[in-house]
C-alpha cells in the first residue's frame, strides 16, 4: 500500500496531477480496508510537503536523480508516518523500506532505511524551519499574497489551511428538519452540532462514511460544507421564479436551491465540463429533484440561453480554491501565482456575460471558494464601477451569519477555519429597475 501511496504522491508532486484524480486512478490497487489509510497518508503528506522536503534535504548528501522522484515521495511518506501519525515507528520504517522494493528500486532500500533511522536518532524534526515555506507549508507566493490581503489574519489562515476539515452535512429541509435529523444521527451514535446562521447544517464530531448516515440514499441529507450552504438561502431571500446556477457541477448548490425553493423556482444548471454533468444528475436524483441541466460554457450565452431573463443567478465562479486547501492540500502545489490573473479575468468575463440575462430587480450572487482579493472584491469592485444598473445588496440573510463573515470593500469573506468552515467569498448584486 505504501508503494501505491508513493506513486500517487509522485503523480501530484512531479507530474501536476490532482490528488483526487491520482487516488481515483490507483485506489483499486489496495484492499477496501486500506483505502482510508491510503487517503490519510496521501493527504497528510501533502499538507506537510515543504517541511518534509526540508528534512529530506538535511538527510541526503546529494539529491535523488529525477528518475527516482517516486523515492523522494516515498521518503516524504515515511517521514510523515514517523512524525505525524500513530503508526508504530518500526512499522513505518519497515513498510516504507519494503515499498522501495515494490517500486523496483531495491538498491535504494538501504538509503531509505538509513534516512529514516537518522531522522529518529538525530531528532531532525526539532530543527528550526529553514524558511517561510518550510515554516508554513505553503508556497512563498501564496504566503506573500495572503499577508498582503489579510495583514492581521494571514498566519491564522495558513494554520487553518493545514488542519483536517470537519465533515458537514446539509439536511434536506423539504423532507425533514435539522433538529429531527440530528436526533436520528444521535440514535445511530453519530454526534452532530448545529451552527447558528446556517439552518440546514450539521457538523459531525467525526467523519463517517455516507452509507452510515441514516436516510442518505433517500436524500435526507447531503455532504456539503456549511460555508457553501450559505449560497442558496442568500439568493432565495426575496427571490423566486427562474433561477440560473452557472458553473454548477458537482451540483451541491443546485440541490440546495431546489430543496428550499420547491415549486416556486425553475432552475437551469449550466457547466462547461461535460464529464461533470453526470455528477449534477446523480446528486439531484438522490434527493428527488429535477432541473434543466446544460453542458455549455456559461460565458457563451448565445449557445445555450433561451432569451428568457432569470430572476436570480448564482455564479459560483471558477477560482484558485485557496479557501478549501484543508480539503484539497494539492492546491498548494498545483496553483501558481500566474494563475490568479487569468482566473480574475475569467471571473470578470462571466460577470459581464451573465449580467444581461438578469431581469430588472433580479439578484446575482457571486461566490468563490477563494481567500484572495484579486478574485473576490477586486473583480466585483471593477464590475460595479462600470455598470450603473448594478448595486450591491449587502443585507445578509440573517443576523447570526454576520459573526462568521468579514466585511470587504465589496462583499463578505468567510475565512477558513472560522467555526470549522471552509473559506468562501460572497457578494450579492441587484439590477436596478429603470
Amino acid at each position: 500500500m505504501r508503494s501505491v501511496a508513493a506513486e500517487i504522491l509522485d503523480a501530484v508532486i512531479s507530474n501536476g496531477q490532482s490528488l483526487d484524480a491520482a487516488i481515483a486512478a490507483n485506489e483499486g490497487r489496495v484492499s477496501r480496508n486500506d483505502r482510508s489509510l491510503l487517503r490519510m497518508l496521501c493527504y497528510g503528506t501533502l499538507r506537510r510537503h515543504w517541511q518534509l522536503q526540508d528534512w529530506i534535504k538535511r538527510l541526503l548528501d546529494r539529491p535523488l536523480k529525477r528518475k527516482d522522484s517516486v523515492i523522494n515521495a516515498l521518503l516524504s511518506l515515511g517521514l510523515y508516518q514517523l512524525n505525524d501519525t500513530r503508526i508504530p515507528d518500526h512499522a513505518a520504517v519497515s513498510q516504507t523500506v519494503e515499498a522501495a522494493r515494490q517500486l523496483r528500486r531495491p538498491k535504494l532500500a538501504g538509503l531509505i532505511n538509513a534516512c529514516l533511522r537518522r531522522f529518529q536518532r538525530e531528532d531532525i524534526a526539532a530543527s528550526p524551519a529553514a524558511d517561510e515555506e518550510t515554516r508554513w507549508n505553503h508556497p512563498q507566493w501564496l504566503i506573500d499574497t495572503l499577508r498582503l490581503d489579510w495583514p492581521d489574519d494571514w498566519q491564522a489562515i495558513l494554520s487553518a489551511n493545514d488542519e483536517r476539515a470537519p465533515m458537514w452535512l446539509r439536511v434536506n429541509s423539504s423532507r425533514t428538519s435539522t433538529a429531527e435529523y440530528q436526533e436520528r444521527l444521535a440514535r445511530a451514535d453519530i454526534p452532530a452540532e448545529m451552527l447558528a446562521g446556517v439552518p440546514d447544517a450539521l457538523r459531525l464530531s467525526e467523519p463517517r462514511l455516507v452509507d452510515e448516515l441514516p436516510g442518505f440514499d433517500e436524500g435526507d441529507a447531503s455532504v456539503q460544507d456549511a460555508a457553501a450552504q450559505i449560497a442558496a438561502r442568500w439568493i432565495l431571500a426575496g427571490t423566486r421564479g427562474r433561477m440560473l446556477d452557472a458553473c454548477a457541477a458537482p451540483g451541491g448548490k443546485s440541490g440546495h436551491l431546489l430543496e428550499l425553493g420547491g415549486d416556486d423556482i425553475m432552475l437551469t444548471a449550466v457547466d462547461r465540463d461535460a464529464s461533470r454533468i453526470e455528477s449534477i444528475n446523480e446528486n439531484l436524483r438522490r434527493i428527488g429533484q429535477r432541473a434543466t441541466i446544460i453542458a455549455a460554457d456559461a460565458s457563451k450565452t448565445n449557445a445555450w440561453w433561451d432569451g428568457e431573463p432569470f430572476d436570480g443567478i448564482l455564479l459560483d465562479a471558477p477560482c484558485s480554491a485557496t479557501g478549501v486547501i484543508r480539503r484539497h492540500p494539492d492546491i498548494k502545489l498545483l496553483r501558481r501565482a500566474s494563475d490568479i490573473e487569468a482566473l480574475s479575468a475569467l471571473q470578470s468575463t462571466l460577470l459581464e456575460a451573465l449580467w444581461p440575462l438578469l431581469s430588472p430587480g433580479g439578484r446575482l450572487l457571486y461566490v468563490t471558494c477563494s481567500t484572495l482579493a484579486a478574485e473576490n472584491d477586486a473583480p466585483l469592485g471593477r464590475f460595479l464601477k462600470s455598470h450603473d444598473d448594478a448595486v450591491e445588496d449587502d443585507v445578509l440573510p440573517n443576523n447570526n451569519i454576520r459573526d462568521l463573515m468579514r466585511r470587504k470593500v465589496c462583499g463578505y469573506q468567510v475565512l477558513p477555519g472560522t467555526a470549522g468552515l471552509d473559506g468562501f467569498y460572497y457578494a450579492c448584486l441587484e439590477k436596478k429597475v429603470s
